[in-house]
């Protein structure tokens, strides 16, 4: 690529997606293939410099996002031209797994994890048989009662602790989130969980996933995750459901620290 003007530094977000399946989730570990890894080898490559990147969170192991934003810094301004393409490049030397949406500049003090206000997953299950969906979508077989789904997922909502639905062991300072969104959606024989929330606990979604399927199998009435949630014990809620379900699909961040190229 072309460099302009060197500066001091410049952060760059970079948006992208990929199929967890190949990877050992997104951040960087010893003697596994993470997709942080992969990407930051890609950037190191392309722009003949040492290159690292922050993520907006982690995902597990064969988990899926179809937006995860990371920053980058650089010394060099990019034309929007440049700009595209570099995704260009980056696009043709990644695995067919992971894709670059898109590039953007942000102020420099811009984080790609602590600035991020809102993010929302999806987690699909499926209630037939379909080879297609295979690693894609949980398949599911025995029969949900959804309205008990849905009526126990408001429960979910407003800001609480949510302890029982975090991997144990796990350093962190609160466990209080804010949900905003949590429902079921049918479409044909598919069913959608959608979560939205300010920030997640490690493996929660798919904890809070796990026991809402056992209250739609009649285990679990929807108000006893009342009870669970204030029970703090990650024993009282159900198993985590598979991996292969969860997509992380929206991470929003306020306008402001999106900057035009040129300023």
């Amino acid at each position: 690529m072309q460099l302009q003007s060197q500066t001091e530094r410049l952060r760059y977000f970079i948006d992208i997606a990929y199929d967890g399946g190949p990877y050992h989730g997104w951040q960087r570990q010893h003697q596994s293939i993470t997709v942080q890894e992969v990407l930051e080898g890609a950037l190191s490559t392309l722009l003949r410099k040492e290159m690292s990147v922050v993520g907006a969170g982690r995902t597990d192991a064969g988990v899926h996002a179809k937006q995860l934003y990371a920053h980058f810094d650089f010394e060099t301004e990019w034309t929007p031209e440049e700009i595209k393409y570099l995704q260009f490049r980056l696009n043709r030397f990644l695995p067919e797994a992971i894709a670059v949406n898109d590039i953007l500049k942000v102020r420099e003090e811009a984080h790609a994890r602590f600035d991020a206000t809102r993010r929302s997953y999806v987690y699909k299950v499926h209630t037939f048989k379909d080879p297609f969906l295979i690693n894609q979508s949980y398949f599911f077989e025995k029969e949900l009662d959804f309205d008990r789904m849905n009526k126990a997922a408001k429960f979910l909502l407003g800001k609480q602790d949510f302890k029982c639905f975090s991997r144990s062991n796990t350093d962190v300072k609160t466990y209080l989130c804010e949900i905003v969104e949590a429902q079921w959606i049918k479409q044909e024989n598919t069913l959608l969980f959608k979560i939205s929330a300010d920030r997640f606990l490690r493996n929660m979604v798919r904890a809070v996933v796990g026991t809402l399927l056992e209250i739609g199998l009649g285990k679990l009435n929807p108000q006893d995750l009342k009870t669970i949630i204030a029970s703090r014990t990650r024993s009282e809620a159900g198993a985590s459901a598979p991996a292969h379900g969860l997509y992380l699909t929206e991470v929003r961040y306020p306008e402001e620290i999106f900057l035009p190229y040129g300023k």
